[in-house]
């Protein structure tokens, strides 16, 4: 279940991009936080105590938003815009991270 839902923007154009090898679409102004929250429930797992983490303070100040590409670059979800075939990385021990 997602944790998100988009209400506006749904005339944007839509990008292609991948969570954990599923094939994915967000809309063009999304950053990857937004696109990623859009499809599923959580962002990632705390690597400290496994709990689940949705992103905190949405401007790239905390270090709750870390995720992977699938080249092994880290970036931050919350200020990182969505582009075409980009390939997240969420869970950790399938190969990445």
């Amino acid at each position: 279940m997602p944790l998100l839902h988009r209400l506006v923007r749904n005339d944007s154009a839509v990008i292609s991009f991948t969570i954990d090898g599923v094939p994915c679409a967000g809309r063009a102004g999304d950053n990857v936080l937004t696109a990623v929250l859009c499809h599923v429930e959580r962002l990632r797992q705390s690597e400290f105590s496994g709990a689940p983490r949705a992103g905190f303070c949405q401007m790239g100040a905390c270090q709750d938003c870390w995720v992977l590409r699938a080249s092994g670059e880290r970036l931050r979800a919350c200020t990182t815009p969505l582009t075409e075939g980009m390939d997240i990385i969420t869970r950790r021990g399938r190969g990445h991270g």
